[in-house]
């Protein structure tokens, strides 16, 4: 009695490995070539110049030591300040470095709420 072998075909699996090893390189790939920018040589320093006078920009919000704001010399209220920024497209504040942190966190939550598209704290970049 003969019998005759049928060929099976075997099932073909998933390509999974090929893309997971594709999607392994891609990472590698990002990781090494978007480094971020090397930080500059420890033992530069940089030039001081303390008699030049600058300015702070005229259109800024100034969060001061004590909670007080300040806009264009004219000292504002929180409710005034909310007002007078509502619908900006941008606005920069400077908080003082003693400012006290949960009324600095309160006014920029209160600055989105009215409507500032882009709302910019400046700060003061150290070397280290």
């Amino acid at each position: 009695m003969r019998r005759k072998l049928a060929l099976t075909t075997r099932p073909r699996g998933e390509p999974t490995i090929a893309l997971i090893n594709i999607v392994f390189l891609m990472l590698i790939f990002f990781l090494i070539a978007g480094s971020i920018a090397p930080r500059p040589d420890r033992n530069i320093v940089l030039i001081s110049l303390p008699e030049i006078a600058t300015e702070l920009p005229s259109d800024a919000l100034i969060m001061l030591a004590d909670g007080s704001l300040r806009h264009a010399g004219q000292t504002l209220s929180r409710e005034a300040a909310l007002a007078l920024f509502a619908q900006a497209d941008r606005v920069r504040l400077l908080p003082d470095r003693n400012a006290p942190a949960d009324e600095l966190v309160s006014l920029a939550q209160g600055l989105r709420m009215a409507g500032v598209s882009e709302l910019v704290i400046v700060t003061e970049r150290g070397l280290e």
